[in-house]
């Protein structure tokens, strides 16, 4: 009987042992729920850096400058802050907790403007091609400010298409990057 019992300890003892390594790491990370941003910031940092150093920029460089640079720069920034945010965490940094935000965690989701904001989305994704970037692109500022609350009717289309304008003359004409005119492409 007393070998049976010790037997049962030891394995008590075995399973103690490896619910306390799981504890413990279990543990360690319980605290540390930053690192987990860390490592996403981290896997983005790597893909846009291998998507960057992998493009073809035969066809847009017109420069010292060119398509590469800024998807690098924030590749390379990425990982810098994941590096730094992993650093601060293992020193035992954290986050403020809700410390500056004034929200109810207790209501719901406004999940109206969410929808809107997609459908937004989603019809300037669609209609980008047939009717030109700064009709659609109005439209997506436009129905993003009503998404968000925006009720002055006669002012926010004014101020949509002139950004959505502004926005294509950038892009198009000063950066090079070409974007669908549309039907207003001899217009503008």
């Amino acid at each position: 009987m007393t070998d049976s019992h010790t037997d049962t300890n030891a394995a008590a003892d075995g399973d103690n042992t490896s619910a306390s390594t799981e504890t413990g790491l279990r543990a360690f990370l319980r605290g540390r729920s930053e690192l987990g941003v860390c490592a996403l910031l981290l896997a983005i940092g790597v893909l846009v850096l291998s998507d960057a150093l992998s493009m073809d920029t035969d066809f847009a460089q017109r420069g010292p400058v060119g398509p590469r640079t800024v998807p690098i720069v924030v590749g390379v920034a990425l990982l810098v802050v994941a590096v730094l945010l992993a650093v601060d965490v293992l020193r035992g940094g954290k986050g403020e907790a809700e410390g500056g935000e004034d929200i109810d965690l207790s209501a719901p989701g406004d999940w109206r403007t969410v929808m809107l904001l997609a459908g937004v989305f989603l019809a300037n994704a669609i209609l980008i091609d047939p009717l030109g970037f700064p009709i659609s692109g109005a439209l997506l500022f436009w129905g993003s400010a009503y998404a968000l609350g925006s009720r002055a009717f006669d002012r926010d289309p004014l101020i949509a298409a002139v950004l959505s304008t502004v926005t294509f003359f950038v892009f198009d004409r000063l950066l090079a990057v070409p974007l669908p005119g549309g039907p207003l492409m001899e217009v503008l």
